[in-house]
């Protein structure tokens, strides 16, 4: 075998391994989508020494799943909640998940069910983005969605 034959297997050999590799990242990345879609993530930006702050976005899930738990690095912790009138007095409750019917479109808003972002760790100003982890279960299974949310004013 010449030096030269061996450069040309080491080519083929590269080009097969890239091809490998990019066929499992894009089948990564496809499965990643089918979890659910994300759209217009945003959080309320905060105001100095507050520490809790709500973040807003809509789900959609392409098979039923329920949305069971959130991370971020802005917070200690971030749970999801919802509100309700009752009897003229708006009340939030801790939900240990949300439903994700399959194809259905679930709004998280204020006023209703949303995401707080607990024992924030700085000021969250206008313009910048949060990251965000939504745990979703689909069959038994916990899947990790990745969202940026963008950081809106106090006024919207």
């Amino acid at each position: 075998m010449t030096l030269s034959g061996t450069t040309g297997s080491n080519r083929r050999f590269l080009a097969i391994l890239s091809t490998i590799w990019l066929a499992v990242w894009t089948a990564s990345a496809a499965h990643a989508a089918a979890v659910a879609e994300v759209k217009d993530a945003w959080v309320r930006a905060t105001v100095p020494g507050q520490k809790v702050a709500g973040a807003y976005l809509e789900i959609r899930s392409l098979s039923a799943a329920r949305l069971v738990g959130v991370r971020s690095p802005v917070a200690k912790t971030a749970e999801i909640h919802s509100m309700s009138n009752e009897g003229g007095v708006m009340k939030m409750r801790h939900l240990d998940a949300l439903d994700l019917p399959a194809g259905q479109s679930v709004r998280l808003e204020p006023n209703g069910n949303h995401i707080m972002l607990l024992d924030i760790k700085r000021p969250l100003e206008a313009g910048a983005r949060v990251p965000l982890t939504l745990i979703i279960e689909q069959k038994g299974k916990k899947k990790s969605v990745e969202v940026q949310a963008e950081v809106r004013s106090v006024t919207e």
